[in-house]
């Protein structure tokens, strides 16, 4: 009778070696699970509906036997690109503290900015600095003037309480920045109170919210708009470095209390998990491109003093090199920029 083989006992690092490939094996099979689970259930978010106007009408003038042709141009989307309008109140007025547009262009990971400043000269309703239209009619009629003003939809918008954005600096353990200048200023109605020296710093989240709000000195003395929405576009950029970084990973939870706490935005779940995702793609270093639109700001329209009238052919080049969603170049035709000198 044939002796039964002994079974050859492993060696401790032959364990190790076996225990570690059976957890890669496994680890695998749920990181494909959740890959196929996410491109099935997580589809891309919604565009706004097109609002521009077609090359053909339908209708028929009384002296006409044929359709009316408009020399308008029919625009078409960029697949996966979406448009955002992120705005944040001043505490006190209910106006509009920033204005910043957004177009993220998913499949090719690039991503631009454009701040504009709150004095920003419209035909509103009743008022005519762009950063009214958010305390006349809330989101809906700040989003309509800046869609109307750049000529082209908004696919969602966010809207940041101040605590939101002090809560992410501290959750990061704050940032670090280079103040541009002096900055002395003091309102007692706001209990606000800005005391830095220019030059770089480690900012928390109440001196970053501090530093972005700022606008001049109690002696009058300052920067104009555009170089606070600058300041404020380098600032959130550094913030975002750091909540985009590795080491932010395990704060994940924290980022989405905070932004279910103090965010409003028309984004679902499923959106933000969508966006969220995506974003890790982005380098805020290389694709990330962010501009102000340019303007004059000692312009009086209507009895209103210091409105910032914008330049229409600066603006169109900034738009079009960075923000335009569709697939072929907005012309002076799509924008709707008032002038009055």
């Amino acid at each position: 009778m044939a002796k039964r083989r002994k079974k050859k006992r492993l060696s401790p690092l032959a364990r190790i070696v076996r225990f570690l490939y059976r957890m890669a094996v496994a680890l695998s099979a749920v990181i494909v699970a959740l890959f196929c689970a996410y491109h099935i259930f997580v589809s891309p978010p919604s565009q706004a509906a097109e609002t521009q106007t077609p090359t053909e009408s339908s209708v028929l003038s009384s002296t006409q036997e044929s359709p009316v042709v408009s020399n308008a141009p029919t625009y078409v989307r960029k697949e996966q690109c979406y448009t955002f309008l992120l705005a944040a109140s001043d505490q006190s007025s209910g106006n509009a503290d920033t204005i910043m547009l957004v177009t993220y262009d998913v499949p090719s990971s690039k991503v631009g900015v454009v701040s504009i400043p709150r004095d920003t000269l419209v035909k509103g309703d009743g008022y005519q600095k762009i950063n009214h239209a958010y305390l006349a009619g809330g989101i809906d009629e700040l989003r309509n003037m800046v869609s109307d003003l750049v000529g082209y939809p908004i696919d969602y918008y966010i809207t940041v309480d101040i605590d939101a954005f002090k809560a992410i600096v501290n959750a990061v353990d704050g940032v670090d920045f280079y103040i541009p200048c002096s900055m002395n200023y003091d309102d007692p109605t706001q209990s606000l109170s800005i005391h830095y020296s220019e030059g770089s710093r480690h900012l928390n989240g109440q001196q970053a919210m501090e530093v972005v709000r700022f606008r001049k000195n109690n002696d009058g003395s300052g920067y104009s708009d555009v170089g606070r929405t600058q300041t404020q576009q380098k600032l959130l950029t550094a913030v975002a470095k750091k909540v985009l970084s590795l080491s932010s990973l395990p704060k994940l939870n924290e980022f989405i209390d905070i932004f279910s706490q103090n965010v409003t935005t028309d984004l679902s779940a499923s959106d933000l998990t969508y966006f969220s995702t995506n974003m890790l793609k982005v380098d805020p270093k290389t694709d990330v491109s962010t501009s102000t639109l340019p303007g004059d700001g000692t312009v009086t329209y209507r009895g209103t003093k210091w409105c910032y009238q914008l330049y229409p052919n600066k603006c169109l080049k900034i738009l079009n090199a960075s923000m335009n969603p569709y697939t072929t170049a907005l012309t002076q035709d799509d924008l709707n920029i008032l002038q009055v000198s």
